[in-house]
């Protein structure tokens, strides 16, 4: 397709887009709104990969004095003559990012925090040579651009003022106040908690706010970007009614995020169209305010692979970005049966009804179970449906993303706490080899009542049996000499579970089944059946193996039936 725009993957810099042929999905309206539904401090909360970033940059391109004007031609915002003749290439702008700011060490984080400002510092060097400044205050400027041994190097005062000096010293230069942009301003603070340096982080983060935020005589605006909304005792403390505006308000609701119409048009652009139940069941179903989002970054990767390959499967493409750590926690601290019984009905599609807190710390956030719903809600692993009753939120998985993420989490937690009873875990395994079908029955609905059951009630044309296969192959893997396959080509078809034990010549069949009813005798039988029908054990024999043993497994929620064949 000659002349076709390229996908924008990882590219965040809206210059960029614009100038080297990228497709963009217009979101400049955004500009429109922030002029008009004012607020000194902004502040927008949104799930990573959202466009937060790329929306920054776009802010950055409108308003700083020497705009290339043309970025913005043919855009919504072109059609604000008066908004664009008033605003348009006006103002100095500072724009920080504080993604990078992820030490394991206070002094590591500190140090990074000095080079995410002063990197910016250095594009206005121009400051040495005005003829506005006083020698006093370019030796201010000079303090935010040293560098000792490849390093930014500030004194506490000079750090902590970085962003009002600054402001002070552009506003005197161009005669005109400041737009801050500081965006994932909450980064320094999870890593701060991850590594146990929290209340240095925070009072350097509050320090450097107030001054730049709240005592800031030059400051226009600014626009602040994270995934939380950290509560103004922990940062904000003081400031001046900074605007919130979290996944729950109307307000800019569909600037961050495709709404639905947007990746109709996408998809047609690229010929697309016939995956788009596919990707709406897959990247849709986030709620912002009062619509549905889908994720930009899952849509935008997944597009490309198709075009590569028209056939590809849908792909978790947001965990190559994070490693999921709070679903993690959050599966580990799911102690309780009723909070299990949760998780389950939300895999299985369902929604619940939990008390929902916005505004929490980084130190809080995982001292309990109920915290966490709250995270995992305004991270994204979350989304509301319908009307919230005050604090009140029904809760879903967006879609089928997520749901794989969080069915990973639960398997690999399962299998982790499985392993801290090897013994046990080994006599299971040893049962399969032995033929002892009462054993392997008596400690896989011991398992079962442990773990968290993973009902494919939310895609119905997924087969049920999944989750009990994933089970048993997740246990099997614990015998490090036995070659367990999955679904390997066998006969006259694919067999869920083959194994090899080579030493000893044995060989293995398992099929598992998830009967409509509860008869688990019958899905015993049945799995028997297919594998004799199918011949299952060709593959075995092939290979060399002597003895074949045959299990069939019926699973039904909690429990489960074993029979050998």
């Amino acid at each position: 397709m000659t002349g076709t725009k390229k996908l924008p993957i990882g590219i965040e810099n809206f210059q960029k887009i614009r100038t080297e042929g990228f497709y963009y999905i217009d979101k400049t309206n955004l500009i429109t709104e922030l002029i008009n539904n004012w607020g000194e401090v902004n502040l927008f909360t949104r799930p990573r990969r959202f466009g937060k970033s790329l929306n920054m940059s776009m802010l950055k391109a409108f308003f700083e004095i020497g705009c290339n004007k043309a970025l913005f031609d043919d855009l919504e915002i072109s059609k604000e003559t008066k908004i664009c003749e008033e605003y348009m290439g006006q103002f100095p702008v500072i724009s920080i990012s504080l993604k990078g700011v992820s030490g394991d060490s206070f002094e590591t984080a500190r140090a990074m925090m000095c080079a995410a400002i002063g990197r910016e510092a250095l594009r206005f060097q121009f400051l040495l040579e005005s003829r506005r400044l006083t020698d006093v205050e370019k030796s201010l400027y000079k303090q935010l651009i040293r560098i000792e041994n490849q390093s930014f190097i500030m004194s506490d005062s000079d750090l902590v003022n970085s962003l009002l000096t600054l402001s002070s010293l552009l506003q005197k230069e161009y005669d005109h106040k400041v737009i801050i942009l500081i965006d994932e301003y909450d980064v320094p603070l999870d890593k701060a908690h991850r590594y146990h340096y929290y209340d240095s982080m925070v009072m350097l983060m509050r320090n450097l706010f107030n001054q730049g935020l709240k005592s800031n005589d030059s400051l226009y605006f600014a626009v602040l970007t994270g995934c939380l909304r950290i509560s103004k005792e922990s940062i904000f403390t003081g400031l001046n009614n900074p605007k919130v505006l979290s996944i729950t308000d109307v307000r800019f609701e569909e600037y961050f995020g495709f709404t639905d119409k947007e990746v109709q048009e996408l998809l047609s652009y690229y010929n697309l169209e016939k995956n788009y139940e596919l990707i709406k069941e897959w990247y849709d179903g986030y709620r912002f305010g009062s619509i549905d989002v889908y994720c930009p970054w899952d849509v935008i990767c997944y597009c490309d692979t198709l075009r590569a390959n028209n056939v590809a499967k849908p792909e978790d493409y947001w965990s190559n970005t994070s490693d999921n750590a709070v679903v993690r926690q959050f599966i580990q601290m799911a102690n309780k049966s009723s909070t299990k019984r949760e998780i389950e009905k939300l895999i299985a599609g369902e929604m619940i009804e939990k008390e929902i807190h916005q505004e929490l710390t980084y130190k809080d956030y995982d001292k309990s179970v109920e915290n966490l719903w709250s995270i995992l809600f305004t991270t994204g692993y979350l989304t509301s449906y319908g009307i919230p009753e005050g604090d009140i939120y029904k809760l879903r998985l967006p879609n089928l993303e997520i749901r794989k993420i969080f069915t990973r989490q639960i398997y690999t937690v399962f299998q982790e706490n499985a392993l801290q009873d090897g013994q046990t875990l080994n006599d299971f395994c040893e049962g399969f080899k032995n033929g002892d079908v009462e054993k392997i029955e008596l400690q896989l609905n011991a398992y079962l009542r442990k773990t968290i059951s993973i009902r494919d009630t939310f895609v119905k044309k997924q087969r049920k049996e999944n989750f009990y296969h994933g089970i048993l192959l997740g246990l099997l893997a614990y015998k490090e000499n036995w070659d367990v396959t999955s679904n390997r080509e066998s006969g006259d078809g694919f067999s869920d579970i083959l194994i090899e034990i080579e030493d000893e010549n044995i060989g293995i069949v398992i099929e598992v089944k998830y009967p409509d009813g509860e008869d688990l005798n019958i899905g015993c039988r049945d799995a028997l059946r297919q594998i004799e029908e199918r011949h299952y054990e060709e593959q075995l024999l092939e290979d060399g193996m002597n003895t074949i043993l045959k299990y069939g497994i019926a699973c039904n929620k909690k429990q489960c039936k074993v029979l050998r064949g």
